[in-house]
């Protein structure tokens, strides 16, 4: 069978390709870049290579350049999207069999690599043989294979030894010395990849003694075999065993040197089946004689079996490494966590879950599924069972009902597994939390009240001043009709100040429960509403209420009425107060706007609208563009509003238009 490299980046091109070949002649290998190619181009392991070329360009040549460099006698064909003669001329003198235009013609693809590889033509090795010095008598082919069976079968129970490599190579070697008579025997390794913190990979280029027989380890300790040069070198890049008397080993001085140091005749190179894990070295027999062929073979498929199991040692270490910085992880945290199994047992528990649940057993170190409290048990259950988490909830124990736990259970599966592998239950102690929460709370609220007495306390006294500066005039005027007129005058005005600071000190600390079940007319509301607010505003021209013309002429809706009325009053002074030379005040009430349900109500004065910081903080408690009030109003109207489940909103003015506010009630509540 022969094995066709396909370099592109287009996965409807590979199944084409794939679709044209005999996959009983050919075997196709789709790589998206030369480099993932390098190791079977090096190793001779291609026959034909097809090149998916975009552009006819610089970059397209040093793709060909690329693999001619890693293999010189690999039969190249490009397909192109469009042809240039000058290009297609540099690709000839590169040495490409074919350039052909897309899309692909099967029936000319099988052709030419019929023509590459005549059906007679014998096949390109992937391991070289090497020729080896004359041996002893043979031995009889049933009895070669007899040892063979043998070697492979003791060899298999090498492979069940472990995860430990150390361990398995060792005993690798003392296998190989009874069946074969090894007389020195070292293994070197390459150090697994391991990742940085920035993401790139470090790939460490030698090889590092790890195991040996009949020399000194400790020595072994300061030697290493570079991947880019000497033994390690070679085998990285042709893969295939080397003796120390080949011409290859005598023309290189590295190698040669290498051989000589180390006292050995042969290495070998230990492959996962996909790159190059580590190199064996070997000297002669305990007898002195040299290894035949077919001994080398069967150690060669023992080490690449070997390099396979190495592999898996060295996931097997990554996924311990990682559990355990998880474990440590989770050791250090505050909050307790236990992973559970499908089978309902306790996979891992740290130290701040042990003593929560534990901690009327001091003496007992692991946690079991049995020592969670009953519903928190029931909760894991059905977390596993359906896939579905449990979200954060308040949680106290019954031994410490003082204290406050915020608990979360969260189930997660394997990507192979359809149904939950395990289930994740995170208690954590907030009491901490909650006591400052509260203590925040309560430190605002006594601020909100200093603040709220102090404005309370100075528009009480603005309201009372005016009424003792005339009621010492009332003293001294002997009956004087216009001190008396003045006075009462004073008198209700403050009498109205102080009516609506207690209005609003009622609502602003009332609260709502239940429903509103009486329903009243919105557009009597609001009119009662104007002549409340229109009270409080004694000015020099009349002000006047406009009802818009699109203002249908009645809609009831459950309410408070007092609140309610209040809640508007408040809206429409402010309105008042906009433009005090002429206070118009235009209302229109409308269906909501489509994807709601309730009535907007649009509250329109005839000032200069609302300022950005106007709009946004019109609501807040205390807040004031004017000098006198407590800045409250709007505050209280939003309460009132909100209690009756609708939402009021103060867009910020354009341009040379008015103030505008805008309520939203339900029909229904």
């Amino acid at each position: 069978m022969r094995t066709i490299l396909l370099l592109s980046n287009q996965p409807s091109f590979a199944s084409a390709v794939e679709a044209v070949l005999d996959p009983t002649q050919f075997q196709l290998i789709c790589k998206p870049e030369p480099g993932d190619a390098e190791f079977l181009l090096s190793r001779g392991a291609i026959d034909a290579a097809l090149l998916d070329l975009k552009l006819t360009d610089s970059r397209a040549i040093r793709t060909i350049e690329e693999i001619r460099q890693a293999a010189p006698g690999c039969p190249i064909i490009v397909y192109a999207n469009a042809n240039q003669r000058e290009w297609e001329e540099d690709a000839y003198l590169l040495g490409v069999e074919h350039v052909l235009d897309k899309p692909l013609r099967g029936k000319l693809l099988t052709t030419l690599l019929g023509r590459l590889f005549p059906p007679h033509a014998p096949g390109k090795a992937l391991l070289a043989p090497t020729p080896l010095a004359p041996t002893a008598a043979p031995e009889s082919s049933s009895a070669n294979q007899l040892r063979t069976l043998e070697a492979l079968r003791r060899f298999s129970s090498v492979l069940t030894h472990g995860l430990d490599s150390t361990a398995l190579l060792k005993q690798f070697l003392l296998l190989l010395r009874e069946i074969i008579g090894v007389n020195r025997a070292i293994i070197f390794l390459r150090k697994p990849t391991t990742g940085r913190a920035d993401g790139a990979s470090v790939d460490d280029r030698w090889l590092r003694s790890v195991c040996a027989v009949g020399l000194d380890q400790d020595v072994l300790q300061h030697f290493a075999l570079s991947l880019n040069a000497g033994i390690g070198g070679h085998l990285h890049t042709h893969g295939r065993i080397l003796r120390a008397t080949t011409s290859e080993a005598q023309s290189s001085r590295e190698i040669a040197k290498e051989f000589q140091i180390l006292g050995v005749q042969v290495a070998i190179p230990i492959l996962d089946r996909e790159s190059l894990v580590g190199v064996a070295v070997f000297d002669g027999r305990l007898t002195g004689e040299p290894y035949t062929n077919e001994e080398l073979a069967v150690i060669f498929n023992m080490l690449e079996e070997v390099g396979i199991a190495i592999r898996n040692s060295w996931h097997h270490d990554q996924l311990v490494a990682q559990q355990q910085m998880i474990a440590d992880i989770l050791s250090h945290l505050g909050s307790g966590c236990v992973v559970v199994s499908s089978n309902l047992s306790t996979l891992h528990a740290n130290p701040a879950a042990t003593r929560t649940f534990l901690h009327d057993q001091p003496e007992k170190k692991r946690l079991e599924f049995s020592d969670l409290p009953q519903i928190l048990g029931s909760m894991l259950f059905s977390a596993i069972k359906s896939g579905i988490g449990v979200p954060p909830f308040d949680f106290q124990l019954p031994h410490a009902m003082e204290t406050h736990y915020r608990v979360g259970i969260m189930p997660f599966r394997f990507d192979f597994s359809q149904a939950p592998s395990a289930a994740l239950l995170i208690i954590e102690d907030v009491s901490e939390h909650i006591r400052a929460q509260r203590l925040e709370i309560e430190t605002s609220k006594l601020r909100l009240v200093k603040s709220m007495a102090e404005h309370l306390a100075h528009e009480i006294g603005n309201s009372i001043t005016p009424l003792s500066t005339y009621e010492q005039m009332l003293r001294e005027s002997n009956g004087d009709a216009e001190v008396h007129t003045a006075f009462g005058a004073a008198l209700s005005e403050g009498v109205k100040r102080i009516t609506r600071l207690s209005n609003q000190m009622v609502f602003l600390a009332r609260d709502w429960q239940g429903e509103f079940n009486d329903p009243h007319s919105l557009n009597d509301i609001i009119v009662e509403a104007f002549h409340e607010a229109h009270s409080f505003h004694p000015g020099r021209k009349l002000a006047q209420l406009n009802f818009g013309k699109s203002t249908p002429p009645a809609f009831m809706i459950p309410c408070d009425h007092k609140a309610l009325r209040h809640a508007f009053s408040e809206i429409i002074l402010n309105a008042l107060q906009a433009n005090p030379d002429d206070p118009n005040v235009e209302v229109n009430l409308h269906r909501a706007p489509h994807g709601t349900t309730g009535i907007q109500i649009e509250v329109r004065d005839s000032g200069s609208g609302f300022s950005p910081e106007s709009a946004e903080r019109g609501s807040e408690p205390f807040f004031s563009t004017r000098s006198v009030g407590l800045g409250l109003g709007l505050t209280v109207s939003r309460k009132i509003i909100e209690s009756h489940h609708g939402k009021i909103e103060i867009p910020v003015a354009l341009a040379g238009r008015s103030g505008v506010v805008r309520i939203l009630l339900p029909t229904e509540i």
